[in-house]
């Protein structure tokens, strides 16, 4: 008989750049030797955007994405045809993470709405899909997507947190749903309950590392190998296998940054999933 290929994840959002205490180099390979090889390494601000395309351009199977954080202060400003100029890289397969945040940020935020609006507007332009942060924010960020009609060319809400009529109206627009380590606390119930209903073909997962590492390792620097724990998590959660898991998030993945898939073929030997139908 024939050996079952092996399980293969997918890191949808991490930050590879940030984690000092080891290269991104070693944190690829320790996550290829636990299944993880495919990683989207996400932009926060314009300066260290070189680094997070290098890191894409020197590791077979990470990505890149182009953008500035919403919590990236007012001063850090882009403009349009520099973030559809840098967004040409094809390591480059996102426009983000881009979005709102309420929580850390104060006074009047027209600055990053508007900041916003011009993500949606280069994404649309680039044909490349946006990645959001939304803290606290749910109502404004899901107005902006709708006025703005990012419904055309879509995306993820990242390390989703709020509640299922934010989620049902995120999958009306057309976006993914990503869940993060957060999803394996104990407090998260509610959480928990969401990712219950996210359908298989729109869910995603991600570390946000170094941040929010999942149980067992709750309070460590985060890595991508800790990817594997989140799918065993929501695997179990969900009454699903964990190779059911991880072929449909894979699946996903390359079926909403389509370019990654074009990318890949850059490299060999390739890791692409077949198509799974749910």
């Amino acid at each position: 008989m024939l050996n079952a290929p092996p399980i293969e994840f997918t890191d949808s959002h991490c930050h590879l750049n940030m984690i000092d205490s080891t290269s991104p180099e070693e944190l690829v390979q320790t996550a290829q030797s636990q299944g993880v090889h495919h990683l989207l390494c996400v932009s926060v601000d314009l300066d260290t955007f070189p680094t997070v395309l290098a890191i894409a351009q020197n590791n077979p199977g990470v990505f890149a994405s182009v953008g500035i954080h919403p919590n990236t202060p007012e001063k850090h400003t882009c403009d349009f045809n520099t973030l559809v100029d840098l967004a040409q890289q094809s390591s480059v397969v996102a426009i983000g993470e881009t979005g709102l945040d309420y929580y850390r940020s104060q006074g009047p935020l027209n600055w990053q709405q508007q900041r916003f609006r011009l993500h949606i507007a280069a994404a649309k332009h680039t044909q490349k899909p946006l990645i959001i942060h939304n803290r606290q924010a749910a109502a404004d960020t899901l107005d902006i997507l709708r006025t703005e009609q990012a419904s055309e060319i879509g995306g993820v809400m990242h390390c989703f947190v709020d509640d299922w009529e934010t989620a049902r109206q995120a999958l009306d627009l057309g976006f993914y749903i990503s869940f993060s380590g957060i999803v394996t606390f104990k407090n998260a119930q509610n959480l928990q309950a969401v990712a219950k209903k996210v359908p298989s073909d729109r869910l995603l997962i991600e570390t946000d590392a170094p941040y929010l590492a999942p149980v067992p390792h709750r309070g460590k620097i985060n890595q991508p190998a800790y990817v594997v724990h989140i799918a065993e998590f929501l695997a179990n959660l969900r009454n699903e296998s964990l190779e059911h898991l991880a072929l449909a998030t894979t699946t996903n993945f390359f079926q909403l940054f389509q370019t990654a898939r074009t990318a890949t073929m850059t490299h060999s030997p390739p890791h692409l999933p077949q198509p799974v139908h749910i």
